[in-house]
């Protein structure tokens, strides 16, 4: 047996060589071929005023010049993806990449994120630079700015995940990517301040209770989450009617009783248990996992497309009941959301498409970022996203993405 050389043995290095040596014609073809469900209506392109995105410019170099310049200040640029200058860009498909890009997208709209990103270390080598992902990004994000071209290849960024093993050119989970790339963000920005940013934009924290039925013990555990998987179904299989209704469906307590008793310490054996999960802090940014894959009544997962309405504006004082939230009131009253983004996925369990829907922060009007193509598109498109029941093909929310109206 001859002995296999490094990319024989690896396929994702056979899989990252292919791509270095990839013709940028041979791209282009993988990009038109990867193209699907468009949108027939014609809207119109994403512009703003130059003079009102210099004024945010001029604003924030006068911010800037009164701190002290730490050694990993960029100079700041626009905002986000979203304040260009002549148009918004798209991102290539090259392969089965449109769940990457349509979260790429969102995170390049949300001008908190790209503020967080514009202040990162310059890695110092060549080697550092194409294998550290909030560097790609960043680069990535600048050529968008440049705005000369109508979409851009995510090329580079996608050697660089290769280089830390995430499989690419495959259907994707979109909560699943979203999680891997905001693990690899947060693992590669060396600045402690910038980390600890990054959690307190993303980052939820709950805490979760665990009491004994019978001797009434309970154990408490303060823990974080970087999205709320919410259930779509209750506990008798019955479809929930609003995100709302899930909300509260998620915080509800359970009851551990039969095969899922949990041993007691106190009881000295296995006992029913009650086990809760509070609120105790929400972030900047707040996702929401709409679990429309799941396992029904059969063993085989299958995808709930049925139709569930999502607000523009959200209130949690108003979802959720005192008892399940344990955060001061300072911390409550800034629980007023406003939509930012939905990521929405077409097509099945094994074969579907990914788009992402958001809104201008500095416009206030929402655009649809299908791969390449970037359309405006009115609320009455977001609302597509619902679901039908009878349209198991059709676009259905799968990651929401909230706004604090008023950050505290």
């Amino acid at each position: 047996m001859r002995p296999r050389g490094k990319a024989e043995g690896r396929p994702w290095l056979r899989a990252l060589e292919v791509l270095r040596n990839c013709p940028s014609v041979i791209v282009h073809a993988v990009l038109l071929m990867s193209q699907r469900g468009r949108h027939q209506e014609s809207k119109t392109k994403l512009e703003i005023s130059p003079s009102e995105t210099m004024k945010a410019e001029e604003e924030n170099y006068k911010e800037e010049d009164k701190e002290p310049k730490s050694e990993d200040w960029r100079p700041p640029s626009v905002f986000g993806a979203a304040d260009l200058k002549n148009r918004a860009v798209g991102l290539y498909n090259i392969g089965q990449t449109c769940c990457l890009n349509s979260l790429l997208q969102v995170f390049f709209m949300n001008i908190h994120f790209t503020k967080i990103l514009r202040r990162i270390s310059v890695p110092v080598c060549g080697t550092q630079k194409k294998n550290n992902v909030p560097y790609q990004m960043l680069l990535l994000l600048e050529e968008m700015q440049r705005g000369k071209q109508k979409a851009v290849s995510p090329r580079e960024l996608a050697i660089c995940l290769l280089a830390h093993r995430v499989t690419m050119f495959v259907q994707y989970d979109a909560a699943q990517l979203f999680l891997t790339l905001w693990n690899l963000l947060k693992k590669q920005m060396k600045n402690p301040e910038l980390v600890e940013k990054l959690s307190d934009l993303y980052t939820i924290g709950v805490q979760e209770h665990l009491a004994c039925q019978i001797c009434s013990s309970e154990t408490k555990r303060n823990s974080s989450m970087l999205t709320l998987p919410v259930p779509l179904l209750d506990s008798g299989f019955y479809m929930l009617k609003t995100l709302e209704e899930c909300l509260q469906c998620f915080f509800h307590p359970e009851e551990l009783t039969g095969h899922n008793m949990c041993f007691c310490e106190h009881c000295g054996k296995k006992t029913p248990f009650r086990q809760c999960v509070k609120l105790v802090h929400l972030p900047q940014t707040l996702t929401i996992h709409l679990k429309r894959f799941c396992f029904g009544r059969s063993a085989y997962i299958h995808k709930i497309s049925s139709c569930l309405p999502f607000p523009q504006d959200l209130d949690f004082n108003e979802v959720l009941t005192e008892q399940q939230c344990q955060a001061y009131d300072s911390e409550k009253a800034a629980w007023q959301y406003e939509l930012f983004a939905v990521v929405a996925h077409s097509g099945s369990t094994s074969c579907g498409h990914y788009c992402a829907y958001i809104r201008s922060l500095t416009e206030c009007k929402w655009y649809c970022f299908n791969d390449s193509l970037v359309e405006q598109v009115s609320w009455d498109d977001v609302k597509s996203t619902y679901g039908h029941s009878d349209l198991s093909w059709g676009q259905t929310a799968y990651l929401l993405f909230y706004m604090k109206k008023h950050p505290q």
